[in-house]
């Protein structure tokens, strides 16, 4: 069966905007806290010349920083106090500073980053937790995106949308403003630090941006899977992403129930040092469950007892059709059908050339293979294949509405569109 028979491609490019900008961290040679009160760095010669400005240049200095980035920003003022907290081993040295001169030092050591400035792919998809508005039959959404920027760092930021009775998507307006969230508790376990951040109530969902803050995710928080996750009455909205520090990965995951404050812990076991896992979003036989990929080529199930400890797994796919040789992986959480459990995956072929496909697993035991789309159910289009990595279409995450599964999908690891896959349609095309 031909795609035009089952897809339906929807014209809703989301690219990445470089006018959007965070601020974050200047950190002029070391981390203020390898400073010391006889340090002579070029942290507190930058300190020192600020305090030789007499009371009204200091003053007048940062009325000028305000109106240079007001509107580009929201409670520039609560920013600037708040990286003067960050800076105080820097400040030790020196005589006690007044409120301006705080704020005007803060000012210093900020810069701001065009988080999307290079791609803004690999999306996922789930219903949004608030429900109000919703079109008849239809329902709202949330998009989680992968943002890179300079240096190719990778950061998680989020768009909301409708979808209609008859499957057609909406994006909802984007924030011209963003922010990332403030940290309000960290801790350290046996697997590394784990993360609680908030979003100010005020601030859009689209504004929201959620930067590395840890060491193990300083150069990337890669490809959220995001799930909706049932369990009895509580629902909560977890997703699996990748851990990059620039030397190593880890699988990670964050856990969310309305969007606005979410954990962001380390998970452990042989089966987490690995990428692209996906929760199952319920239990099978009281057990969580994921797919992930262990060897660079196959994927696996994999049991869990306790959410943040996956070891071993047992392989239940492997390369098989000439558009996978090279590798297989998940493309989001399993979506639970009536015949059983929908896995979309992809597969490099020739030219290192991505595709996405369909197995059908058994509901009860998720082992069990029970059907597999022998071509792709998307593959790079004419005009799809240009881009930041060429020839690649990718999704972490498709969303089930009705007789449909809404698809989200990256396009050249630049930007990302929607397609609309009519279920009936797609089991006849990977069982026939």
């Amino acid at each position: 069966m031909s795609q035009s028979q089952f897809l339906h491609r929807q014209i809703l490019y989301l690219r990445p905007d470089p006018a959007r900008v965070v601020v974050r961290p200047f950190r002029p040679a070391t981390e203020p806290r390898d400073f010391n009160a006889t340090d002579k760095t070029r942290a507190n010669h930058i300190v020192d010349r600020v305090l030789r400005l007499d009371s009204e240049s200091a003053a007048q200095q940062l009325s000028d920083v305000l109106d240079n980035f007001n509107g580009r920003h929201r409670n520039l003022l609560e920013i600037f106090e708040f990286r003067a907290q960050e800076m105080e081993e820097v400040f030790k040295p020196h005589a006690e500073l007044n409120q301006t001169q705080r704020r005007l030092i803060g000012a210093y050591f900020l810069n701001e980053y065009s988080f999307e400035a290079s791609a803004l792919f690999n999306p996922s998809i789930v219903r949004h937790p608030d429900q109000s508005g919703a079109p008849a039959n239809g329902c709202r959404f949330i998009l989680s995106l992968r943002a890179v920027g300079e240096g190719h760092i990778s950061s998680l930021t989020f768009r909301s949308g409708t979808i209609d009775a008859d499957g057609n998507v909406a994006i909802d307006p984007t924030a011209r403003l963003a922010s990332v969230p403030k940290v309000q508790n960290k801790t350290f376990g046996p697997n590394g630090a784990s993360v609680d951040v908030i979003f100010r109530p005020d601030e859009e969902l689209s504004e929201r941006v959620i930067f590395p803050v840890t060491d193990a995710q300083s150069n990337g928080i890669e490809d959220a899977r995001f799930v909706e996750f049932n369990d009895g009455p509580r629902k909560t909205f977890y997703a699996t992403y990748t851990a990059y520090s620039g030397r190593a990965i880890r699988s990670e995951l964050l856990e969310t129930a309305d969007f606005g404050s979410f954990r962001l812990t380390p998970l452990g076991g042989s089966a987490a040092n690995n990428k692209g896992m996906a929760l199952f979003p319920r239990k099978i036989d009281g057990r969580y469950a994921m797919i992930g990929r262990q060897d660079n080529e196959n994927l696996y199930l994999i049991y869990s007892d306790d959410l943040y400890t996956w070891n071993g797994g047992q392989c239940i796919l492997q390369p098989e059709h000439p558009w996978e040789f090279v590798q297989i992986g998940n493309c989001g959480s399993p979506i639970e059908l009536d015949d059983g459990w929908l896995l979309l995956t992809h597969g490099v072929g020739p030219v290192r050339k991505y595709s996405i496909g369909a197995v059908l697993l058994d509901k009860k035991d998720p082992s069990k293979v029970l059907a597999r789309s022998r071509e792709p159910l998307v593959r790079p289009e004419p005009t799809e294949r240009e881009g930041y990595v060429p020839n690649v279409v990718y999704t972490c995450g498709a969303m089930r509405h009705g007789d449909q599964i809404i698809l989200p999908y990256a396009i050249s690891d630049t930007f990302s569109n929607f397609a609309t896959i009519k279920i009936a349609a797609l089991m006849r095309a990977i069982t026939s």
